[in-house]
């Protein structure tokens, strides 16, 4: 075969290597509004968003971000995570090396002894050694490999993103948990104050009572209020206690105190909240990305199953030099060389590879759905967490006036109470609703900021380091 014939057969290969057959990725589309539901209208000509801003700068209490900062470090679905990502990433390596020759290497040594066989001829021996050589190599004439390797790389850039999705819920988890943390203490602050202005009043209301200028009843109501506020603490107790155990397991420790920084007051700007543009979201979710990137690898593999119902084919070879006795191997006489081709199409299977690309095909459209799905719900969530905000507000501030009402109501009865003007029934039942509207108040705080963080999370926000 001369060298023209080589250069033509090597020009066929190439040509046959750059065919790649299956569908190449086209991003869906998906409908979007100019804005989020549940946002004011001047998210439509300003872009920038809360998710723009980096977990400390939105959490700005010291003791928060160190422990935000440790689990970042020590959390085991974070290290998960990132084992997960070093995986995809040698898969790739796997999977693009089938598009290479390969080439092995080895001696070899091979000893024979033959008897002699009287009048007929005499025994030999001799020692044979060699060198070898075996290339193979399958081209990836219709893209199969190629098609094999996008996908092993898209579902590295899904892993990737699966592990920003990781690091994004610990964020979120760990100042929801630490919120909740700081809103048990200020309940329990409540009800220890109460607690004890209550004790402070039963001792005067039996004073009172064994003076003559108040009746057992008195006492028995005012006994009720002491208790009422002390059953409190030790349940509020309990859930600070699990609360600490619950942050301490995010933080891959063992149960354990935790420390804390500001009060719950100082938690989070309420008054720095953009959403951005909903177009914005798509960039930046990363369960937005990961799901698209999924979608990437089922589109790649549609190329996979189409290209196995193509001809299938392989060169291999085998060259080196042998000889017998190790002074003439190296000799140009003790080379040798043969290789070889194949081509192997199927002409039956029982339908299973077109099964296969059908299979393909379907895959893909379930993640067409998924991605779509998830982008649906992701406007959902930053649409709820918008609204919460902003409802939520409405609702603290109500509770506010109503808490202030009831101090009012609360102190009025006491100066009542102690003009003889009314029963202790009247302390008790305001005192009541006092204690009641100040627990709310707390919870309404924490609920208020909660929905600051719910809206960081659902605009992707917290995975940026």
């Amino acid at each position: 075969m001369n060298r023209l014939s080589l250069a033509g057969i090597g020009l066929v290969v190439i040509f046959l290597s750059a065919c790649t057959v299956g569908p190449n990725y086209s991003r869906p589309i998906v409908p979007q509004a100019p804005a989020y539901r549940g946002s004011d209208n001047s998210a439509v000509s300003n872009p920038s968003s809360l998710a723009d801003e980096k977990w400390f700068q939105v959490f700005k209490d010291p003791e928060l971000q160190k422990l935000i900062g440790t689990a970042l470090k020590q959390n085991y679905d974070v290290q998960i995570a990132a084992s997960r990502v070093l995986q995809a990433q040698q898969q790739v390596v796997i999977t693009r090396a089938n598009q290479f020759p390969t080439l092995g290497v080895g001696p070899s040594i091979n000893g024979v002894r033959s008897p002699a066989i009287p009048g007929v001829f005499g025994g030999y021996s001799y020692l044979a050694d060699a060198l070898n050589l075996t290339p193979s190599w399958s081209p990836d004439f219709w893209g199969r490999y190629r098609r094999a390797t996008e996908a092993s790389r898209a579902t590295l850039q899904s892993t990737e993103w699966g592990q920003k999705a990781t690091v994004m819920s610990l964020v979120d988890s760990l100042a929801t948990d630490y919120l909740q943390l700081r809103e048990y203490d200020l309940e329990l602050e409540i009800a220890k104050r109460t607690l004890e202005a209550r004790k402070q009043s039963l001792a005067l209301t039996q004073t009172l009572e064994k003076g003559g200028n108040a009746s057992m009843v008195d006492v028995r109501q005012a006994e009720q209020l002491v208790e009422e506020a002390a059953e409190v603490i030790p349940q509020t107790e309990e859930s600070i206690q699990q609360e600490e155990n619950a942050i301490n397991l995010l933080l891959g420790q063992n149960p354990g105190p935790v420390e804390r920084g500001l009060p719950l007051t100082d938690q989070v700007d309420l008054d720095n909240v953009p959403a951005g543009l909903p177009s914005q979201l798509l960039e930046r979710r990363p369960d937005i990305e990961e799901a698209e990137q999924n979608l990437v690898a089922a589109n790649a593999n549609i190329g996979v199953a189409r290209a196995q119902l193509f001809p299938s084919i392989s060169l291999s070879a085998t060259a080196g030099v042998e000889s017998i006795g190790l002074g003439d191997l190296f000799k140009w006489g003790a080379r040798y060389w043969q290789w070889s081709g194949t081509a192997t199409q199927s002409i039956f299977n029982a339908g299973s590879l077109r099964a296969n690309v059908r299979l393909s095909e379907a895959e893909k459209q379930q993640e067409v759905l998924t991605y779509q799905q998830t982008i649906q719900t992701a406007f959902r969530e930053v649409s709820d967490a918008l609204i919460a905000n902003r409802k939520l507000r409405e609702y603290r501030e109500h509770q506010e006036a109503l808490t202030a009402a009831t101090r009012d109501s609360s102190n009025l009865a006491q100066i009542r109470y102690k003009g003889g003007v009314t029963s202790y029934l009247e302390v008790l039942t305001n005192d009541t609703n006092y204690f009641s509207s100040e627990l709310a108040l707390a919870r309404a705080r924490l609920g208020e900021r909660l929905a600051v963080v719910q809206l960081y999370n659902a605009l992707g926000g917290g995975w940026q380091q």
